[in-house]
């Protein structure tokens, strides 16, 4: 488990797969900003921006299982490029759409199709990025190399909506999404420098089928890592509030677009502060109970968030729900890392895209469906408040998960 705070950074792939990473999510995240405010400006409808949520969602949980089951058959990094190449073409029809489609209810259509094509594309990506730091990084280095990625991917959500923002106040929708566009492409450029290949086990010819229910059973059986994944499918399923941003900054706070954006980067700033502490103080011993006081006060901060009317403190709680969120965001990664063997990366991953990645679509569809039924601001206290619960019965439902050490997991090795 030795590694110091730069060990990984000393690992030319790895610096090129954190900044394709980086690339990545700066783009999608200005995408999420841009067409969160052009949805909400065309409709006036939660429900519609949840319905965003949902188109991405079908899709990426559709095609997880057998993303999952290509990416421990064939090389990650060249299923990384084509699911890029796929998030370049949907970015490319959403510039030209927004430019050029003039009928409201069309452009609305064609941007949840555009969303969809984009959830296929991140189906793949998911599993292909997870496995890859893996064949990049030694077992040794991989607390470190966690704590930079999800330091890379949070700094990414900070600067993305920001930029985001202040493109679309400025620019409109149809040039912000060709910078997202722009963005894309240098991380397919990034993604053809590295040079790590995929090394895969001997192992006898099986069915896709076969092969999928290999992946599913070891997760189901293994109450650490199922346990950390409904945790947070539960908890971003009712916890978050990002879908309904919007509305809270135009009705609420009573802002523009560039708000919005600065309210969407409060969080991921919170845990990226969080991601550069534990690259020096990695947390080992009580990772269990770590984790499930993270969600808890992920659920207390979005309960208070949702109770409050002023900006700076709503900015407050933001940034402190995302600090926690990044906690449990670098033990449920390092705890899949760690407990998963290398051949299955990309199955668990896969499984791990269904239960969390699509979750956060999925929960953009409840807030959106919730707010429309409950109002806005009782939605997301009720979310808050299933939060706080489904950390409570998962705490008695998995006491391995409760009682993990990681160092245990360093030492036992993938089973």
């Amino acid at each position: 488990m030795t590694s110091s705070a730069y060990s990984s950074l000393k690992i030319s792939d790895f610096r090129y797969f954190i900044a394709a990473r980086l690339a990545v999510n700066i783009a999608l995240q200005i995408q999420g900003v841009a067409v969160g405010w052009q949805i909400y400006a065309l409709t006036k409808d939660p429900l519609s921006l949840g319905l965003v949520g949902l188109s991405e969602a079908f899709p990426a949980i559709g095609i997880a299982l057998y993303a999952g089951h290509i990416a421990d058959i064939i090389d990650r990094r060249i299923i990384a490029l084509y699911a890029t190449f796929l998030l370049i073409v949907s970015s490319i029809f959403l510039t030209v759409a927004s430019a050029s489609v003039e009928s409201i209810p069309v452009l609305v259509g064609v941007i949840y199709c555009l969303m969809a094509l984009s959830g296929l594309a991140r189906g793949f990506y998911a599993p292909a990025v997870f496995g890859i730091m893996s064949d990049i990084v030694p077992r040794k280095h991989y607390g470190n190399a966690i704590a930079w990625n999800t330091t890379i991917w949070q700094a990414s959500a900070v600067a993305g909506p920001c930029l985001g923002g202040f493109l679309y106040i400025y620019f409109a929708a149809a040039k912000t999404y060709f910078f997202s566009t722009i963005f894309l492409v240098v991380a397919f450029a990034f993604f053809v420098l590295i040079k790590s290949r995929t090394v895969f086990a001997a192992r006898e010819s099986v069915s896709v089928f076969e092969n999928i229910k290999e992946g599913l059973h070891f997760v189901f059986s293994n109450q650490i890592v199922l346990g950390a994944m409904a945790l947070d499918l539960f908890a971003v399923l009712f916890g978050g509030a990002v879908a309904l941003l919007p509305i809270f900054t135009s009705e609420v706070f009573h802002c523009g677009p560039q708000v919005l954006g600065i309210l969407r980067a409060a969080p991921p700033l919170g845990a990226c502060l969080t991601s550069m502490i534990l690259t020096h103080r990695p947390i080992a011993k009580d990772a269990g109970i770590a984790l499930l006081a993270a969600v808890s006060g992920f659920g207390i901060c979005m309960i208070s968030f949702g109770l409050s009317t002023s900006l700076c403190f709503s900015l407050i709680l933001l940034a402190l729900s995302g600090a926690l969120d990044g906690v449990s965001v670098w033990l449920r990664t390092t705890i899949f890392q760690l407990a998963t063997p290398p051949h299955m990366k990309g199955r668990v991953a896969a499984v791990n895209s269904m239960f969390i990645g699509s979750s956060n679509e999925i929960g953009e569809f409840e807030s959106g469906m919730t707010a429309k039924i409950m109002g806005l601001v009782p939605s997301v206290v009720f979310g808050g408040c299933m939060t706080l619960l489904v950390v409570l019965i998962t705490a008695f439902k998995a006491p391995k998960l409760r009682k993990l050490h990681l160092t245990t997991l360093y030492k036992e090795g993938a089973q």
